[in-house]
């Protein structure tokens, strides 16, 4: 095991060999004979095993979260030979549908969306030529660069991205193509969506409902609602109230009477 370890040192980089000198014991490293590295204090003996076993937890954990950088990117690749071959409606239905969401089309009530195991009719291409109206695409993985299959329907009433991970304020600035038909959006639970992002939705001037509740990046979250309502004044905003976040803790700490009718609200 030694002269494996030692072989290995050898080829490895110099940050890694330098490593390898300070955990690994000196009289471990110059072992030749197995049988000599058994009759060494267990001490040693598994501070070896360590070594080996976290090294290779290490490999793993760098290869996974490659594997996921990979796969998130696989997953938002712009469908551009679907729209070729079926148009914009049906390449959009597809990446969503692949996104395990659902769509549905202008003139029916039925959405098609994917199963649990991620499969899906492939009757939406009978509808190429028809608008998308509707999407929901909540705790799907979709990015920035997904947007890039869904900017194109400028019929789309409805959107749900709530839930979605990876939707942030350069996301939402995206939306302003769908100004002059968009009236429902739902981004309840995004984690990453700020008061930056939110600023950006002043271009829907035909929303009518909007979803912000679970968003725990944003902090003046009642000075969000009203400056939203001013923007959009026909927008029915739900998910904060104009009480959070204004009384903000500074605040509280430098009035006793304050902190005790908020700690108190009966009294």
């Amino acid at each position: 095991m030694a002269v494996l370890l030692s072989r290995w040192a050898s080829l490895s980089s110099r940050r890694t060999v330098g490593v390898y000198q300070v955990v690994v014991p000196s009289s471990c490293q110059n072992h030749s004979d197995s049988s000599k590295l058994a009759q060494d204090p267990w001490a040693k003996r598994w501070l070896l095993k360590l070594y080996e076993r976290f090294y290779d937890i290490e490999n793993l954990f760098n290869w996974s979260i490659k594997f996921q950088h990979w796969n998130l990117r696989r997953k938002n690749i712009y469908y551009g030979y679907t729209k070729k071959m079926y148009g914009v409606y049906a390449a959009a239905a597809h990446y969503i549908l692949q996104q395990r969401g659902a769509v549905r089309f202008a003139g029916h009530d039925d959405w098609i969306r994917a199963n649990r195991r991620g499969k899906y009719n492939w009757d939406f291409l009978n509808f190429k030529d028809v608008p998308l109206e509707a999407v929901d695409a909540s705790g799907s993985l979709l990015t920035y660069d997904g947007m890039e299959n869904l900017v194109c329907l400028k019929e789309l009433k409805y959107l749900n991205l709530s839930s979605c991970p990876h939707i942030d304020d350069w996301c939402l600035s995206r939306l302003y193509v769908f100004g002059d038909s968009l009236e429902e959006l739902g981004l309840s639970g995004c984690p990453r969506v700020t008061e930056r992002g939110l600023a950006s939705l002043h271009h829907l001037k035909n929303l009518k409902r909007l979803d912000l509740s679970d968003l725990p990046a944003v902090k003046n979250r009642g000075m969000m609602r009203i400056l939203l309502e001013e923007s959009l004044p026909q927008c029915t905003i739900v998910g904060i109230q104009y009480e959070d976040g204004l009384l903000q803790q500074p605040l509280l700490q430098s009035d006793p009477e304050l902190r005790n009718c908020s700690a108190n609200p009966n009294q």
